[in-house]
């Protein structure tokens, strides 16, 4: 495999998904409603500052009061201009998954269908040239998507005069990337689908499928497995009998007592097994591990750093691993196919 030649097949498909009406109408209502939910943030960022700046306008007139100690003075915390990068998390959650799916979908159906794929691999270009420049062009178009989009929101909030500062532009910067791995991640998918199947129309039926399935029977379904395997909840042990809000009996009250220390124990380690279940299953959801990158960046002050540090590695990880594994499915099935 020379890169020469997969960089041709990318270039080919790149210009061909940017002349698709399908792709191209996917990719406006993505900006469009993008758009509706920058001016709600922007909205939202408004109102917040709004209210900053009238408390720090009563802190002000109490700061004597605060140098005392007056913890129930304690200074607001400045909004942030993430109010408006996380309504696009929202439209990349729904039509970016869509637009992912759209791109690839029928980039080898299309080529079955019309029976140019047997004369394509008739020139001096292998099968994994082929395929790595497929996959190569459309990432780079959704990778062109993300960036026009974040570009269009910056550029709006500049012009406003709103300028973000450096740890925002950080956090900026790891949701684009975050959302670029989403789109990647269903891109993938749907690049298999179409190895594997034999016509566009069943490849994109069972994408969708897949999607819905993933977007909302998945979550039940480990909600429901975490249930099942961790079973019944460990029962709170029965209050001891009481006169006037005292016990009868101090021995029987302090046994007690103690067995309500051994249930929120017997809980504690109940909710562990549950949660490790329905991590599990929610690792094979792009839509979960996007949200546990992009939420406690939109969100920094939902989670202590060194937990919201963790919780987006693992998204990161759960983001390549699900892309990759659909995309050696692709590449596997590719190179054994018989062309006819």
């Amino acid at each position: 495999m020379t890169a020469e030649r997969s960089l041709i097949v990318a270039a080919k498909e790149f210009s061909d998904l940017f002349t698709s009406r399908r792709f191209l109408l996917i990719f406006a209502l993505y900006l469009i409603i993008a758009i509706i939910g920058m001016a709600q943030g922007i909205e939202r960022y408004d109102d917040a500052l709004a209210s900053y700046n009238k408390a720090m306008q009563a802190a002000d007139e109490y700061r004597d009061l605060q140098e005392l100690g007056a913890w129930w003075l304690e200074m607001p915390g400045k909004p942030t201009i993430l109010y408006v990068f996380s309504s696009m998390t929202g439209t990349t959650m729904t039509l970016g998954a869509l637009l992912a799916i759209a791109a690839g979908f029928d980039l080898v159906t299309r080529e079955k269908e019309t029976r140019s794929l047997k004369t394509l691999l008739a020139h001096p270009v292998y099968r994994d040239e082929v395929i790595v420049g497929k996959a190569l062009g459309g990432a780079a178009a959704l990778g062109v998507v993300v960036g026009l989009a974040l570009a269009l929101i910056t550029a709006v909030l500049l012009v406003l005069s709103i300028v973000p500062t450096a740890g925002e532009v950080v956090a900026i910067g790891v949701i684009g990337f975050a959302s670029l791995l989403y789109l990647l991640a269903f891109f993938a998918l749907a690049l298999a689908l179409s190895v594997v199947t034999k016509e566009s129309g069943h490849a994109v039926i069972y994408g969708l499928a897949l999607f819905f399935a993933i977007a909302f029977l998945l979550p039940t379904f480990g909600t429901v497995l975490g249930d099942a395997v961790a079973g019944d909840p460990p029962q709170r042990p029965e209050m001891p009998v009481t006169v006037d809000g005292r016990p009868v009996d101090e021995a029987v009250w302090m046994a007690y007592e103690e067995e309500c220390r051994q249930h929120t124990r017997e809980m504690e380690e109940y909710r562990g097994r549950r949660q490790v279940v329905t991590d599990t299953v929610n690792l094979f959801s792009p839509i979960t591990s996007y949200y546990a990158v992009v939420w406690p960046v939109a969100d920094p002050s939902g989670m202590p750093p060194e937990d919201a540090a963790g919780q987006i590695w693992r998204g990161v990880a759960a983001l390549v691993v699900f892309s990759s594994v659909f995309f050696a499915v692709a590449y596997g099935k590719f190179m054994r196919m018989d062309i006819r």
